[in-house]
């Protein structure tokens, strides 16, 4: 009874679809029969914490996803908030209940030498769009700027005499990202066959044949097709480059402080994800190399 009139309220009073209302009914007779199988005698409006963390194991156990699990409790969550309005329980038992924490993927990256393959060996061309090409993937694997702090640069934000790039991130926070020589070179020589191509153009740094800036869509499918020449990654996405350029550098022992500023991340947390990376690889290298690994 308590199920069916929590699910009326979110029909009649709350206008969840037919769907959700559905999806929320399937997790509480879940919930319930769980209930019935420790004991016939555990009625909804006296659960405690406990039995609520002991279901969550029991989930764990069968091997259900972190999310599907947080999801479940989640249903449980807003049907005890329901009892506790209608003061038909006098404590809400999941709200000291911590779901499972979902399992973050490690980043997907390019290797340093098949990178290297692409950016050293694959022929691009000479014309315009194959010199264009070329270095967006060289400023993206080089500098680890995300695509929509690429496809927002214009001219003003190379500076070639201090060899930075000025970068405009999110929530428009602005970090400097130094390059090398090579670099140096490659952004000169398109800016120059760009100049002579597309005398009128936008202020923007990349840009089309037509001289309008080039947009988010047309780098992410240049990145993806020019990927697919080197590497078989289900993922190959600008993002991959930004990941392999801080999971290189960190392979070749750049301290985590200043890959993170580089990144421009706020929080050094965020740019741990990239040592489990490298730790991965590690683990790999020695299992290979070790006679009894």
């Amino acid at each position: 009874m308590l199920i069916e009139s929590f699910l009326n309220y979110l029909k009649l009073e709350r206008n969840y679809s037919d769907k959700t209302i559905l999806s929320y009914g399937k997790d509480l007779e879940q919930f319930e029969k769980f209930l019935k199988k420790l004991d016939e005698k555990i009625k909804l409006e006296t659960v405690d914490a406990d039995l609520i963390r002991s279901w969550v194991i029991d989930l764990m156990d069968e091997k259900m996803a972190a999310s599907s699990v947080n999801r479940k409790l989640s249903s449980l969550r807003s049907f005890y908030r329901y009892l506790l309005r209608k003061g038909l329980v006098q404590v809400d038992p999941v709200r000291k209940v911590t779901g499972p924490k979902k399992k973050k993927p490690l980043p997907t990256f390019v290797k340093e030498e098949d990178m290297n393959r692409l950016l050293d060996e694959v022929p691009f061309g000479d014309d315009f769009e194959g010199v264009r090409d070329k270095l967006i993937l060289e400023v993206f694997y080089v500098t680890g700027v995300r695509r929509s702090e690429l496809v927002a640069l214009n001219d003003a934000d190379i500076d070639y005499s201090a060899s930075t790039i000025k970068v405009t991130g999110k929530r428009n926070k602005q970090r400097l990202i130094p390059f090398g020589e090579r670099l140096k070179g490659m952004l000169s020589t398109y800016q120059q066959l760009r100049d002579e191509m597309i005398p009128q153009r936008s202020e923007a740094f990349f840009v089309k044949k037509n001289g309008e800036r080039v947009t988010a869509g047309l780098v992410y499918n240049m990145v993806k097709r020019d990927l697919s020449k080197v590497v078989t990654l289900k993922k190959r996405s600008p993002h991959v480059l930004r990941h392999s350029f801080a999971t290189n550098m960190l392979n070749n022992r750049a301290s985590l402080g200043a890959v993170k500023e580089l990144l421009g991340h706020e929080r050094l947390t965020t740019t741990e994800i990239y040592t489990h990376t490298t730790f991965e690889e590690l683990k790999k290298e020695y299992e290979h190399a070790h006679p009894r690994a």
